[in-house]
Order: C-alpha cells, then structure tokens, then sequence
C-alpha cells in the first residue's frame, strides 16, 4: 500500500512539474519576443482625454523572433523555423513540431549565437513537452534529449538531472532515476552559488524520496514473505539511514516539505522512533522560520490522534488550524472536542467554529454540519445566557446569512433533495436569525 501511495504522489508531483515547465516555456517565448509595447500612443492626436494615461493591460502580437539587420541565412532559417514550432505546438500538432525541433536544434551548434544559453534552455523545455505528449514517444528519446542537453552547457545540468530523474520514476525505472540524482549529487561546477546549493539540497532531497519508495518496496516484500531473514532487515533499514540523512538535513531548511515530511515520519514511526517524529512534526508546525502551512498542523493532529493523545493536545493543534483555514473539514471534529469538553467557554468555541464553517458556501448543504450547530445549540440552551451567547455571535451574520442559508429556495431544493436538512435548518432558522 505505501509503494502505491508514493508513486501516487510522484505523480502529482510530475504533474506540478509539467504545469511549471509549461509555464517556463511560455516564459522564453516571451524573451524571444523581447519588449512588448504599450498599445497607448503618446503622440496620438485623439481628443478623447479619457484614453490617455491609461495603458492597456492587453499586449500586442509580436512575432518569435524579430529578424535583424546583419541576419544571415542560417538565422533566418532557424527564426522561421521556431516559428513554425509555435504554430504547431499552439495547435498541438507534436508530430510537425518534432519535425521542425529536429532541425532547429542546429541551434546548439551555432558558434556566433550570443545568447546560445537561452536557445538551450528553450530547446530542452520545448523538447521535453513535445516528446511528452507525441503518442509516439519512447523513453530512449527521453533519454537521448535529456543526455544532450545536460552536456551542452553547465548552467540548467542539476535542473535537467532532476526532471530526467522525474520521467523515470513516472515509468518505474526506479534505480535508474536514483543513480540520475546521485550522479547530480555529487556533480561541482566552478565556485559554487547559492542556486546551485539549493538545487543540490533539492536532488539530495529527490534521492532520499528514492530511498524511500525502494524502503517501501522491500517493507511491502518483507511483510508478505514466509521466509524474511536478517539480511532483509539489514537492506531495508540501509535505505532508511540513507533517507534520514539527507531528509533530516532538508528540514532544516524554511520552505513547504511535504512529501517529504510525510515520508520521513512513515520511517520513524516504523522504527518507533516516536520522539524523533514528534519532533519532525512539531518544528515543522510551530517553527516561526517556516511559512505558514495548514498541511503541517494536519500532519501533526494525524500523528496525535494515531497515537491517542488527549483531547486537550488534540485541541491545541486544531485550534492554529482553525485560525488558518476556518472552512478546513477537520473543524468538525474540533466542534466535536469543543462539545465533549465540561469547560463553559469550549461550548461557545465550538459554536464560533461551526457557524465560520457555515460562512463558507461549501458547507452550505452539509447535514453533519447543521446537526452539529443543533447538538452544541441544545447544549447552550442548559446554559441562562445562551440567547446572548448566539446573538453576539450572529451579530455580524444578521446581514447576509438568511440570504446564504434560509431562503425559500434554498427551502424548497432543501425539501426535494434532503429533508433532514430542511428540518434541521427549520428548528434553527428563529433562534439564530430571530428578525
């Protein structure tokens, strides 16, 4: 099970990537384009004051490449030639444009091109896109376009490693995207800068989530074999060192780690390591150096609940997540702890939580919601001030949540689609909206 649930996530990893890549694309065609000019005419004769100063946020139409005067032929034939490379990747027709790129790679060896640099980068993204959705493709292309382009220049090498690594995992050649990124890893170019020592993080990172899934590989064998011996163990517990390693190193470092949060507990917890994957868990949460990140408390309330933390804990963590992402669907099981609590102030929480998830218009038609209001709503009726508790509450809601919540045509799709809903909603409607 967790081999499949890491290729999953490699997948939409790669789908991530692709979607940048997309995007980078795009990015070069529009330096090919160079400036794009104001649609405004300054000299404009037009009486029409309202038009000027204002520009126009739409761009003209430039053409790829802008021919120049000292052209030669080969620069006109490669200009065309991108050009129509355009046309057929706009109409997505891959055949054509796999012709033309085969022709336009000549570019790679023009030795008068100043800015040869941005003419490899955009062979390599256009190249990989083409061969990404051509029916006919074959991982020996990938490969021969990857290889050529990781040796036509330095600057994008640990880049092109790491999306080469990528198209192997999406085909399960597993070892061969590992040794893609260990080769990366050890790769050095000159004094080395601060972008080559975050990518070289990155493919340490990329190469642990190898370990990882060939850890899982051999976690899924050992569990399912009537004949495990001590040599297995020792394997499976190498590729756990060599993931910690580097795992551990990249969470030191502020950004969104997912995945490989994700992976790294799986470890530890594995191994009973329960301190160390508290600790993952809770930096990665509550550390002020990281962004804000309502995956991270998630996370971390999974990991709580697994090991039957109390509710008072539970509570601690749901509570930064409510401030993140009051609409978050875990904010029932918040209201659920809030409701269970002898505490007087966790009844008006829980109210306060509930009626911010009926904010939102996704909650809208959710029973288990409008249920939950009517249980914490019961509750507070025990209590003499309860009618004060829910006003003050609704006091800014009185405005605009009949129209959310208690129309009559939310009324009459109520009744045809779910009359428990309606009837819930009905013995609410006077009490929280009483005008």
């Amino acid at each position: 099970g967790s081999h499949t649930l890491s290729i999953r996530a490699s997948d939409k990893r790669q789908l991530s990537h692709l979607s940048l890549t997309a995007g980078l694309i795009m990015d070069d065609l529009e330096r090919e384009l160079g400036p794009l000019e104001d649609l405004e005419d300054n000299d404009s004769s037009d009486d029409d004051s309202s038009k000027r100063g204002n520009k126009s946020k739409l761009p003209l139409v430039s053409p790829m490449c802008v021919e120049t005067p000292k052209e030669t032929g080969f620069h006109q034939s490669t200009r065309i030639c991108l050009e129509q490379i355009r046309e057929a990747l706009l109409h997505h027709r891959w055949q054509e444009a796999a012709e033309y790129m085969a022709c336009y790679a000549q570019m790679l060896d023009d030795p008068t091109n100043g800015t040869a640099q941005q003419f490899k980068e955009l062979i390599w993204r256009i190249s990989a896109e083409i061969l990404h959705h051509h029916p006919n493709s074959k991982m020996e292309d990938y490969n021969n376009i990857y290889e050529r382009m990781k040796h036509s220049g330095v600057r994008h090498y640990l880049l092109i490693c790491l999306e080469h690594s990528f198209h192997l995992l999406l085909n399960g050649h597993i070892e061969d995207a590992k040794r893609q990124l260990s080769a990366a890893e050890g790769w050095r170019h000159g004094k080395e800068s601060a972008a080559q020592d975050q990518r070289t993080k990155l493919i340490q990172a990329y190469r642990s989530l190898l370990d990882y899934i060939i850890w899982c590989d051999k976690k899924f064998t050992h569990s399912n074999s009537d004949n495990a011996n001590s040599d297995d163990n020792h394997g499976m517990h190498n590729y756990f060192r060599q993931a910690s390693v580097n795992l551990k190193e990249i969470l030191k470092k502020p950004g969104v780690w997912d995945p490989f949060i994700l992976c790294y507990v799986e470890m530890l917890e594995f191994y009973d390591d329960h301190e160390e994957a508290l600790k993952v868990l809770n930096d990665y949460a509550y550390d002020s150096n990281f962004p804000p990140n309502p995956n991270a408390h998630v996370y971390l309330y999974q990991y709580l609940k697994r090991h039957n933390t109390s509710e008072r804990k539970l509570m601690k963590v749901l509570k930064v997540l409510q401030v993140l992402v009051p609409s978050h669907e875990l904010m029932l099981e918040y209201s659920s702890l809030l409701l269970q609590s002898e505490k007087k102030s966790d009844l008006q929480k829980a109210l306060g939580v509930i009626l911010e998830m009926l904010d939102f218009a996704c909650w809208r038609s959710n029973l288990d919601v409008w249920k939950r209001l009517k249980a914490i709503i019961q509750k507070l009726q025990l209590q003499k001030d309860w009618k004060n508790v829910v006003s003050g509450k609704m006091a800014a809601r009185k405005d605009w949540w009949p129209a959310l919540h208690f129309t009559s045509f939310h009324a009459s799709k109520d009744s045809e689609e779910n009359p428990e809903l309606m009837e819930v909603k009905a013995s609410l409607t006077k009490i929280l909206c009483p005008g």
